[in-house]
């Protein structure tokens, strides 16, 4: 680990195309053999070495051909068009698992199983996430349109409400399970609908998720 500190806490929505509640939570494989997903994250409060973070937006697409662990996947970093050249970099690093304890956050196990980054992303990011209320909104233009709702009793319509427990998780304590919609364009293109998202409170540093 290097000897850059750094710390996010904010908001985190992850959408995949596994079935709701996402086996790979409860180390099974996953729904359909392979994962697809769009993550986003909005910074309340953070910094990488000296540099602030707060209120920053980034995010990526993913695409592994098997489950995560078995590695191969292809990644899309988005980032926030406002980050300046030195957020850039800070955020780069976060994402791809530098300055970070082996296996102690999911930017840092992910970035390992990744065989190909392509071209990030600058843009304007329309990121709106309601933990408790299971929403959000993940516009990024000309590269991901997406959004996350309640699941629904299939009986009455009424929302219904789960919540994934991690007490030793590498991205969150706890996290609100919802349903999700994403299409993205570019390097790599997804279709999801109606599959697994989750949305939790981010607090995390190098050394891992702060309980």
């Amino acid at each position: 680990m290097a000897d850059v500190q750094w710390m996010l806490k904010g908001r985190n929505f992850s959408h995949c195309n596994c079935s709701y509640g996402c086996p790979c939570q409860f180390n099974a494989l996953p729904t359909h053999g392979n994962c697809q997903a769009v993550v986003g994250i909005a910074v309340d409060e953070g910094y990488h070495g000296t540099t602030k973070l707060d209120g920053l937006k980034f995010g990526g697409i993913f695409k592994w051909p098997g489950a995560i662990h078995q590695g191969h996947g292809e990644a899309v970093p988005i980032v926030d068009s406002r980050a300046t050249p030195a957020q850039r970099e800070a955020i780069f690093r976060i994402m791809s698992g530098q300055d970070t304890e082996p296996g102690a956050t999911f930017f840092q196990v992910y970035g390992s199983t990744l065989e190909k980054v392509h071209e990030p992303v600058f843009a304007d990011i329309e990121l709106d996430i309601d933990v408790n209320a299971r929403k959000a909104r993940f516009v990024v233009p000309g590269a991901v349109e997406a959004r996350g709702e309640p699941i629904r009793n299939p009986v009455t319509g009424n929302e219904h409400r789960a919540r994934i427990d991690m007490p030793e998780g590498f991205e969150f304590t706890q996290a609100e399970a919802g349903r999700g919609w994403a299409k993205t364009s570019g390097a790599l293109q997804l279709d999801l609908a109606d599959s697994h998202a989750h949305f939790a409170e981010l607090h995390i540093t190098g050394t891992g998720v702060i309980r």
